[in-house]
């Protein structure tokens, strides 16, 4: 196997970029981009830090990532399994990563930035649903726009339905969870649990 190791080696391997693959990227969100923003309810967040990398989903309603401005984003962080991988990177080197998809469209939008936390108390309340409070919002001071063809999108015809998988077909968490540790976790309880579990913990 042949390891390329530098950028010129690298380079070598492909073609100069394609002219509009340069264009599209502006600092800051159009009009036209805000669209994208506005109608997603799904967006992955890559953050860097000591230790280590996280790619984390965040999903809501679709509009929950505010824009403040053309330069400003606002995701309110819910409940979760308090690991705090995003957040903690994000203390320690503030730089981020979206990509933003909406279900059925194959054109994705890239944001990068840098981002910050905040806990003022009249910002959670704008994001509260069922009564409950986001902990942190976190705000991304935008460095980047651009969209992604949807080349992807189509080659793994992610929105196929005739592609959806049922869940039997896959293990489940708590059989994961039991497997590694060679049964020390009780895997059948924690999926037989976990429908309730997410109706009380959703928000």
């Amino acid at each position: 196997m042949t390891v390329v190791r530098t950028v010129e080696e690298l380079e070598a391997l492909y073609d100069v970029p394609v002219a509009s693959s340069i264009t599209k990227e502006i600092d800051h969100l159009s009009e036209l981009h805000r669209r994208y923003v506005d109608v997603s309810p799904f967006v992955l967040i890559a953050t860097a830090g000591p230790g280590g990398l996280d790619c984390s989903p965040r999903g809501d309603p679709a509009g929950f990532v505010r824009v403040a401005d053309e330069r400003t984003l606002m995701i309110p962080d819910r409940r979760g399994n308090n690991r705090l991988d995003t957040l903690r990177n994000i203390v320690v080197d503030p730089r981020v990563g979206l990509l933003f998809l909406i279900p059925g469209i194959g054109v994705t939008m890239r944001v990068n930035g840098n981002a910050h936390l905040t806990t003022d108390a009249a910002l959670r309340e704008s994001f509260v649903i069922a009564g409950k409070l986001p902990a942190t919002v976190i705000v991304v001071e935008i460095t980047s726009v651009y969209t992604q063809c949807p080349k992807a999108l189509i080659r793994a015809k992610l929105w196929d339905p005739e592609l959806f998988r049922d869940a039997s077909e896959l293990p489940t968490v708590g059989q994961i969870n039991e497997f590694i540790t060679n049964g020390a976790f009780d895997g059948k309880a924690f999926d037989e649990a976990y429908p309730e579990r997410i109706r009380q913990t959703i928000y």
